[in-house]
């Protein structure tokens, strides 16, 4: 009988070993479903260095159905990097708005809707503006949420990353520099 606890008790001892020793991966932070998210935070482009800003993670991701980013990592700029935004010209103090693309956007407006995963009613899409991100800025890099717009309309999460600057236009507060004037956009739907 004795010889059985023994061996149950180092049994015991030997889990609760391997449990503490068991990493956390848990972010207590996170408030984001990123099981389902469709794609995976891209290799920043040269002059990004991943570094912890959870409340600014916070204010980039959202919930299933309300756009936002999936889920993010925070990067500070340490470099110029230029980023493209899409914008409805009927709000021109929305241009250096939160939301930018690394990548120069191609295709039709629909298109490019969908795979930003951006509401009709959230912008017309139909200025485009390149800029460059101040160094010393942090920004939120990650593959979109899912949107459900007013019309019943509705785009499932995106695997195409989006990039949000913390831009505060009413507050003087932009982290552009350096920007186009706003050419339309698209030159023509297809």
């Amino acid at each position: 009988m004795m010889r059985r606890c023994c061996k149950s008790g180092y049994a015991c001892l030997l889990l609760l070993f391997l449990g503490a020793c068991a990493p956390i991966s848990q972010d207590l932070g996170n408030t984001t479903d990123v099981s389902a998210c469709a794609g995976e935070v891209i290799q920043p482009p040269v002059g990004l260095v991943e570094v912890m800003d959870t409340e600014l993670r916070q204010a980039a991701e959202g919930e299933p159905g309300k756009g936002k980013l999936c889920k993010a990592k925070i990067f500070l700029v340490q470099m110029p990097v230029s980023v493209y935004r899409i914008w409805d010209s009927a709000w021109p103090d929305r241009a250096r708005g939160n939301w930018w693309t690394l990548n120069y956007p191609a295709g039709s407006r629909d298109s490019y809707r969908q795979a930003e995963a951006i509401c009709p009613e959230w912008s017309g899409l139909d200025r485009l503006i390149v800029c460059t991100v101040k160094v010393g800025t942090r920004v939120a890099i990650g593959p979109g949420q899912s949107a459900d717009c007013a019309n019943g309309l509705s785009y499932a999460p995106s695997a195409e990353n989006q990039v949000y600057i913390p831009n505060d236009s009413r507050n003087q507060q932009i982290f552009v520099e350096n920007c186009s004037s706003g050419a339309p956009w698209p030159d023509a739907d297809p």
